[in-house]
């Protein structure tokens, strides 16, 4: 039986809780990647993610300036996780049902990865990534 943990890339950095969201913009251009993590200030637990598009439209469209405005202060949605002993279908299901391309993975209450459209893509038959594929862009 497949499990997340078999899907998931680690190394994933996270941006602290009380970074700016300017810093976050920056790690994420350095990175080239459109989300990471939020974890605690002083610890590495998972506390939520941060999107460009947030950045976007939660700092720079409301006109907080992004050099103090910090991503914990940024709302977050309920956030879907992934245990990384789960199987790998109920991980693929919980992508579907909730409509996301990335989901962070946990071991134990801390962050041990994510998994990605494109982890998917590599490891599942392509009939599972066109299904992923085609609900979460309806």
């Amino acid at each position: 039986m497949a499990t997340a943990r078999d899907l998931m890339h680690t190394g994933c950095t996270c941006v602290k809780s009380n970074d700016t969201a300017a810093n976050a913009a920056r790690m994420m251009a350095e990175l080239d990647v459109g989300s990471m993590p939020i974890c605690g200030a002083d610890d590495d637990k998972l506390h939520g993610m941060v999107t460009d598009r947030d950045l976007v439209l939660q700092v720079m469209a409301k006109g907080h300036d992004p050099e103090s405005y910090t991503v914990d202060q940024l709302p977050q949605r309920h956030l879907i996780l992934a245990d990384a002993n789960e199987d790998v279908d109920n991980t693929i299901a919980k992508m579907k049902e909730h409509q996301v391309n990335r989901l962070p993975v946990i071991d134990n209450g801390r962050l041990v990865g994510i998994i990605s459209l494109m982890d998917v893509a590599h490891h599942m038959p392509e009939s599972v990534t066109g299904s992923l594929v085609d609900s979460i862009k309806s």
